[in-house]
């Protein structure tokens, strides 16, 4: 993946973020002259892009602070609090999680401000040398769960051990850690939907929710699935060198790397800005951004960054041309007007 320059915005030269309520000990004389953000692997490379854009049309502005920390890790550090010394923007590869906003909540961090700014698909690829193979969420599930339908542990070793119709090569997974939202994602949309082809699951969901997760979401720890840590570009060198290896990532990742990389369908459904704009293909899911209003005062320069998010997520932007799914129409449309009204999540709907 193309590594974009670290740019963004402030005009300001000595920032005090007393006005934003410091909880945190940094003070009245707290001060940051650059917007930082944190948070998902995934939409780095499109905030970084943004933060390009904006700054070319506001020279002398400072580059930013944008960090790959995962989904996960990225909220951790936006919830901690208030303050110079606490990030604005957390970046997300899924939605907020309710124990995250009461987390943000009870650490001063009230007002939060959710934008969804896109689309993405949880893709799984193979070397264009690999052995082509066609997955579903159940063949996923049943290769990588540590305790599949609670039945022990998983003692599958190939492909061919979980679906006759696959070739009996080792089962080798290159993903993302459980800190980050594509991690959550794959457990979400691919994982959880294969546990739940067994209808004893169900009934386990309803006796003791806890333990459906579990079974359905912890991954084994084996060797078979490997954890490559929040560097997607890593997962792209390892398929490369493991022509047999599925690796799971972002499809803004499979996109910018096709001259290497093939699709690993899901459900007969090819990864592809068509199937994922529309949410046919089963890995399918939004991309946001999490900004903290009372920064937006006192940051210079935020608005204008968020307004250059806006400005350019459009199926047509420039977002797009460096491998992001611009979310549909209605999304767009209510998404640039919480970013001119700044109006704030309540959290009610969060799970």
């Amino acid at each position: 993946m193309k590594q974009f320059a670290l740019f963004a915005a402030t005009a300001v030269a000595a920032l005090s973020l007393a006005g934003c309520g410091d909880q945190s000990g940094g003070g009245a004389g707290a001060t940051r002259d650059q917007i930082r953000a944190v948070g998902s692997s995934t939409v780095y490379p499109f905030a970084t892009a943004v933060a390009e854009l904006f700054v070319q049309g506001n020279p002398g502005m400072k580059s930013p602070i944008i960090e790959s920390t995962g989904t996960g890790g990225g909220m951790k550090l936006f919830c901690a609090g208030v303050g110079a010394q606490h990030p604005d923007i957390a970046d997300a590869s899924r939605r907020m999680k309710k124990a995250e906003f009461e987390q943000c909540q009870s650490n001063g961090v009230k007002d939060i401000i959710e934008i969804q700014v896109g689309v993405d698909g949880l893709a799984f690829a193979e070397s264009k040398q690999g052995p082509g193979l066609k997955l579903t969420p159940k063949i996923v599930y049943e290769a990588l769960a540590a305790n599949p339908y609670g039945k022990g542990p998983n003692k599958a070793q190939t492909w061919k051990d979980v679906d006759p119709s696959l070739p009996a090569i080792a089962i080798s997974v290159f993903g993302p850690p459980s800190t980050s939202g594509t991690r959550d994602s794959l457990a979400e949309l691919i994982l959880t939907k294969g546990c739940e082809t067994d209808p004893a699951m169900e009934e386990l969901k309803k006796k003791n929710e806890d333990e459906f997760k579990a079974t359905c979401t912890r991954v084994r720890e084996d060797g078979k699935y490997v954890d490559s840590g929040e560097n997607d570009n890593l997962i792209v060198q390892k398929l490369g060198a493991n022509p047999n290896a599925v690796g799971v990532f972002g499809y803004s990742f499979l996109e910018e790397n096709k001259d290497t990389l093939k699709d690993v369908p899901i459900n007969g459904i090819e990864a592809s800005y068509e199937t994922v704009s529309t949410g046919q293909y089963p890995g399918a899911r939004p991309l946001y951004i999490y900004v903290k209003k009372a920064h937006m005062q006192a940051i210079r320069g935020l608005q204008g960054f968020l307004d250059t998010f806006a400005a350019n997520w459009n199926p047509d932007g420039a977002l797009t041309k460096r491998g992001m799914v611009a979310a549909p129409e209605d999304v767009r449309k209510k998404s640039a007007e919480v970013v001119k009204s700044l109006s704030v999540l309540d959290g009610s709907q969060l799970k």
